[in-house]
């Protein structure tokens, strides 16, 4: 399979982030990560930076379960917009809480062309689901990254982010293969939760041995912060997915960039 290797400069065209780079070398990516992690607000903009930056299909599938809101099929209309592909419940089963999985998943893993992104949601619970797909998965053909926020329960130290790692691993049937630093409190976020973060990421690498594939932040926060301070690519976020209330509200995703 091909390997597509990315900069940050690429996607934002902001030759101030041109110092990191995001190396992808598998089609396969899964994102995963516990309650609030922010997986799936990553699983679209990496989508969109991966598109925009390697000319390849992009297929982003919804295989969150369990969460009732900030999940990936409340982005469709804007993938569709992008010319990126979303495997998602239809219709009447938009919003179903039961474990749908889709015919066509199996199918796309089997035979796909582009890359596969997998949000996976709702800590190891969610993570059932993956694990019935876990025969289709050769080892080399993936990328299993756990999502990191130090600001949420599962993940708030090393000792319980060390065991949520463990739990989705046994849940899931699959090997995690890297990290993604995403901390945050939403709207509150600032340098300091980042780094607090990033440092709670450094000591998972040191203790599991798996890489830190990148760090993400609002890219609002791009200006408040010293981006040397992080020895991995950069993934600044746009939010896509809001609360109902904001919707409502036409809270629109350009004011939150």
């Amino acid at each position: 399979m091909a390997s597509v290797t990315l900069t940050v400069a690429n996607y934002e065209g902001n030759a101030v982030l041109d110092i990191k780079h995001l190396s992808i070398t598998r089609q396969i990516i899964i994102i995963v990560g516990g309650f609030g992690s922010g997986k799936t607000e990553v699983s679209v903009n990496l989508a969109k930076y991966l598109y925009a930056s390697s000319h390849q299909p992009v297929t982003l599938i919804d295989l969150d379960l369990v969460n009732p809101y900030f999940r990936t099929r409340e982005a469709k209309d804007e993938m569709k917009e992008l010319g990126i592909d979303l495997i998602a419940p239809e219709g009447g089963k938009f919003y179903a809480d039961l474990p749908i999985l889709l015919p066509q998943v199996r199918g796309l893993i089997e035979n796909h062309e582009g890359l596969l992104i997998f949000d996976v949601g709702g800590d190891a619970q969610g993570a059932k689901a993956l694990g019935s797909l876990s025969d289709l998965f050769e080892d080399s053909s993936y990328e299993m990254l756990m999502v990191l926020n130090s600001r949420r329960p599962q993940t708030s130290s090393r000792k319980s982010a060390l065991e949520t790692v463990k739990r989705i691993e046994a849940t899931s049937r699959l090997k995690f293969t890297g990290l993604i630093s995403n901390s945050h409190m939403i709207d509150d976020t600032d340098a300091d939760i980042v780094r607090e973060g990033y440092d709670l990421s450094l000591e998972i690498k040191k203790k599991t041995g798996l890489p830190i594939r990148f760090v993400s932040f609002k890219k609002t926060l791009i200006g408040s912060m010293d981006l040397g301070d992080f020895n991995c690519p950069i993934l600044p976020l746009t939010r896509s997915l809001l609360k109902p209330w904001e919707r409502k509200e036409g809270y629109s995703r350009e004011e939150n960039q």
